[in-house]
């Protein structure tokens, strides 16, 4: 039910304190989700809004959502990695604040039929994009198991990455693993008994990791913030709010590159490659949610923001 979805966005304060540069304009949510922060902004100027998620779902109720707003805003479907190409279509040429705001919604997580958590039982899915050939089943059933350890062990940074490949693989020899919970028992089962008692859920590693693998999401990362550097007038703002440590050293390292490191070998005495400087770092020490933030709403402990102004 569209009517049902919700996310509780993090850190809008500090969104709205270092993206709004002007009360006018244009803005650019890369991430629109439950419409959160897209309000915000809405509600704080007069400004322009472009907003952009890949889940039909999210867009229709940000779509409702946003309607007393009218015309200031347009809600396109489509990946962030694609923003060049949509604001092209959309015949704008720069804009004052792109935001990227990194994680997955409360409702994607606690629906069931999306197939993202494993404390509901539901079909292996976690496609933001429903679109997606792949789901989560074709990975935890098709891939080899080599395969799925190098995804389990990168983007899970989970230590038992090759005893969960291995539990994996010899149980749908048996029969295909079809749902959350099971795929969550199989984690479970093959766990340290040192580590199944832990703050978080034994499972908790390796489904993030296969849900960063079905959505392809480190790589639309660094396309997005380039295209978003491409599109800022000078002075506009770039924030990203990122989730783990993977997404976190993305940014920061991106942000770092745009921000004119050179790039030469460290052989060459002199700098030849000329590198142009186009974001200046606002945020050297990354801002954190506040404890009351936190206690309202735990999802938001592992959150960072990072903030860019383009040169």
């Amino acid at each position: 039910m569209i009517a049902d979805f919700y996310h509780e966005p993090v850190m809008v304060k500090e969104v709205i304190e270092s993206l709004l540069v002007s009360k006018t304009g244009i803005y650019v949510d890369c991430t629109v989700g439950g419409a959160g922060h897209s309000y915000a902004i809405l509600k704080e100027t007069d400004a322009f809004l472009v907003g952009i998620d890949c889940d039909d779902q999210a867009l229709q109720y940000a779509e409702k959502r946003l309607a007393e707003f009218g015309s200031r805003k347009v809600l396109i479907r489509a990946n962030f990695a694609d923003l060049g190409k949509i604001l092209k279509d959309l015949n704008i040429e720069k804009v004052d604040g792109v935001l990227l705001d990194l994680g997955v919604s409360s409702h994607q997580l606690d629906t069931e039929q999306r197939g993202f958590s494993f404390n509901q039982q539901a079909l292996l899915d976690m496609r933001m994009d429903r679109s997606l050939k792949i789901s989560a089943y074709d990975i935890v059933n098709s891939f080899a198991q080599d395969e799925l350890e190098k995804i389990i062990r990168f983007y899970g940074e989970e230590k038992m990455a090759a005893r969960i490949a291995r539990a994996i693989s010899k149980k749908r020899q048996q029969s295909p693993i079809e749902t959350t919970t099971e795929l969550a028992a199989i984690i479970a089962s093959c766990m340290p008994a040192k580590l199944k008692w832990q703050k978080i859920h034994p499972a908790t590693r390796t489904f993030q990791a296969i849900r960063i693998a079905v959505n392809n999401e480190l790589d639309n990362i660094r396309p997005a913030i380039d295209a978003a550097a491409e599109a800022l007038k000078p002075g506009g703002r770039l924030c990203v709010i990122s989730f783990h440590s993977l997404e976190d050293r993305i940014v920061k390292n991106e942000i770092r590159f745009l921000g004119g490191v050179c790039i030469c070998p460290k052989d060459i005495p002199f700098c030849v490659c000329q590198k142009e400087a186009k974001l200046k770092n606002l945020t050297p020490k990354v801002i954190v949610p506040a404890a009351e933030e936190i206690e309202a709403n735990p999802r938001a402990r592992s959150s960072k923001l990072r903030v860019a102004r383009r040169i």
